[in-house]
C-alpha cells in the first residue's frame, strides 16, 4: 500500500523542530546567567557551538546509528552520510523532517552535559567531546530506545526523552564533573548568578521550545499530540507551585532562581510520559518531582561535587523521577501501548527501572572512556590562572560585557559573601 504524506502532520514536525532547535540557546541564556559575568560568553557558546558539532555529526553519521535498521544494540550504516534519505516517507512525514527533528534532540541533549563543567573546561577539547558522544553514547541508546533496540523490544516507555535525554545527560555531567574536578573557586568564596533576568528568560524559552520537544514527540497533528500538549503545560505549572511553597516554607522569601530551576525540573519529569498519562496524572508526576530535586540542590552545595549548574540534580533525578512514574501511571486509555503499575501492570516498572539503569550506566562509563581519550589529545581544563581571568577571554578573546574605559569594573569580582542567597542550589558555593 502506497504511504501518503499528510501535509497537517508535516507541517506540525517541522514547527516542532525548530522548536525544539530554539531550546539550545535557551539552555544558553538558563546556563549563561547563573555563572559569574567572566564566563557568561563562553558559557552561552558550549551551547551555541553544539547545534554546530553535534547537529552535522548526528546527520551525517548518528543517525543513521540510531535509526537505520540494524540489531538490537546498534543501527546500521544505511543512511551513513545521508545515504538511502530522499524524498520518501516515515509513517505520514517525509523522512527529511524526521532526520530534522532527531538532530534537534541530540543537540540539546549533547549542550545539557555543558552545565556540569562550566567555567573550567577549555573550550576545543570540549567540542571535541560532546561530537563524539553524540555519536558513541547518545546515537547508541536512542536507537536502544526509540530505534529497533533491546530497550524498544522490551517494552521501555520514553515518549520524548526521560532516559534518552535526560538521565543520559545527567550521567553524563557527573562523569565530567568528577573528571575535570571542583572549579580554583568552589567551596571557598559565594558562586552567585550574575544575571537572573537571563536565567527567567531562559527558562521561559526552555518551556516555549519543550512544547515542541513534547508535543512534537507524536510526529503528527493529532490526539496524542494535544494531550502531550496539555502535560507540557500542566506538570510544570505544579513543580512550580510546590517548588514556591517549600521556598517560602524554608526561608519565607520565592527566589527566580529556584522558580526558573523549577520549570525545568517539571519540564524534565513529565517528558518521558507526556503523551502516555492522563493530565491529572501528569499534575500528580509535576508535583512529585518538586520536593528530590529542591532538596537534591540543598545537599550537592554541601559536597565537594562540583556540578556547576546542577545537571543531576535537575535533569538526573527529574528524568529517573519521570521514567519510573511512567511505569506506575502510564494508560492505554490515554495512548499509551501498555499500562503501568497503577493499572495493574507492575512489569511496566520493572521494564522502566532497568531502562533508566541502563541508561546510567552506558553514559557514564562511555563519558569516562571518552573524557580520558580526549585528555590524550589536549588538556581538558583551563589552567588556574586562565580560570581566575575568565573563560571569555581566555578562550574566545572577547568579553560578554565591555568594559568602559574610566570605570571601575572587575567583572571576576565575587559577590561579597554575605550577599542573600537567591536559590538552595547557591548555598555554601554552589551553582554559580
Amino acid at each position: 500500500m502506497e504511504v501518503v504524506l499528510n501535509g497537517s502532520d508535516t507541517a506540525f514536525v517541522l514547527i516542532s523542530a525548530a522548536l525544539v532547535l530554539l531550546m539550545t540557546p535557551a539552555l544558553g541564556f538558563f546556563y549563561g546567567g547563573l555563572v559569574r559575568s567572566k564566563n557568561a560568553l563562553n558559557t552561552l557558546m558550549m551551547s551555541v557551538a553544539t547545534t554546530g558539532f553535534v547537529g552535522l555529526a548526528f546527520a551525517l553519521l548518528g543517525y543513521s546509528i540510531a535509526f537505520a535498521p540494524g540489531s538490537p544494540l546498534l543501527g546500521g550504516l544505511d543512511h551513513a552520510l545521508l545515504r538511502g534519505l530522499g524524498l520518501e516517507a516515515r509513517g505520514s512525514i517525509p523522512a527529511l523532517a524526521f532526520l530534522a527533528y532527531q538532530a534537534t534532540f541530540a543537540i540539546i541533549t549533547a549542550a545539557l552535559v555543558s552545565g556540569a563543567i562550566v567555567e573550567r573546561m577549555r573550550f576545543a577539547p570540549y567540542l571535541l567531546f560532546v561530537t563524539l558522544w553524540s555519536l558513541v553514547v547518545y546515537a547508541p541508546l536512542a536507537h536502544w530506545v526509540w530505534g529497533d533496540g533491546f530497550l524498544a523490544r522490551l517494552g521501555a516507555l520514553d515518549f520524548a526523552g526521560g532516559t534518552v535525554v535526560h538521565v543520559n545527560a545527567a550521567a553524563a555531567a557527573l562523569v565530567a564533573a568528577l573528571v575535570l574536578g571542583p572549579r580554583k573557586d568552589y567551596a571557598r568564596q559565594a558562586i552567585l548568578p550574575h544575571n537572573v533576568p537571563f536565567v527567567l528568560l531562559g527558562a521561559g524559552l526552555l518551556w516555549f521550545g519543550w512544547f515542541g520537544f513534547n508535543a512534537g514527540s507524536a510526529l503528527g497533528a493529532n490526539a496524542q499530540a494535544a494531550l502531550a500538549f496539555l502535560n507540557t503545560l500542566l506538570a510544570p505549572a505544579a513543580t512550580l507551585a510546590v517548588w514556591t511553597l517549600l521556598d517560602l516554607r524554608r526561608s519565607g522569601r520565592v527566589t527566580a532562581v529556584g522558580a526558573a530551576t523549577a520549570i525545568v525540573v517539571g519540564l524534565v519529569a513529565i517528558t518521558p510520559a507526556a503523551g502516555l498519562v492522563s493530565p491529572l496524572s501528569a499534575v500528580a508526576i509535576g508535583t512529585l518531582a518538586a520536593a528530590p530535586s529542591y532538596y537534591a540542590l540543598l545537599f550537592r552545595a554541601r559536597t565537594r561535587l562540583d556540578d556547576s549548574l546542577d545537571v543531576v540534580a535537575a535533569h538526573g533525578l527529574g528524568g529517573t523521577l519521570g521514567a519510573l512514574l511512567t511505569g506506575v501511571l502510564a494508560s492505554k486509555a490515554w495512548g499509551s501501548p501498555a499500562d503501568g503499575l497503577v493499572y495493574g501492570a507492575p512489569v511496566q516498572l520493572a521494564v522502566q527501572l532497568l531502562a533508566v539503569v541502563v541508561a546510567f550506566a552506558w553514559s557514564g562509563g562511555m563519558t569516562f572512556a571518552l573524557l580520558k581519550l580526549v585528555a590524550l589529545v589536549a588538556p581538558l581544563r583551563a589552567p588556574v590562572r586562565e580560570e581566575g581571568l575568565g573563560l571569555d577571554v581566555s578562550q574566545h578573546g572577547e568579553e560578554a560585557y565591555a568594559r568602559d574605559e574610566g570605570a571601575i569594573l572587575i567583572l571576576s569580582e565575587p559577590e561579597p559573601a554575605h550577599a542573600p542567597i537567591p536559590s538552595p542550589a547557591l548555598a555554601e558555593g554552589g551553582r554559580a
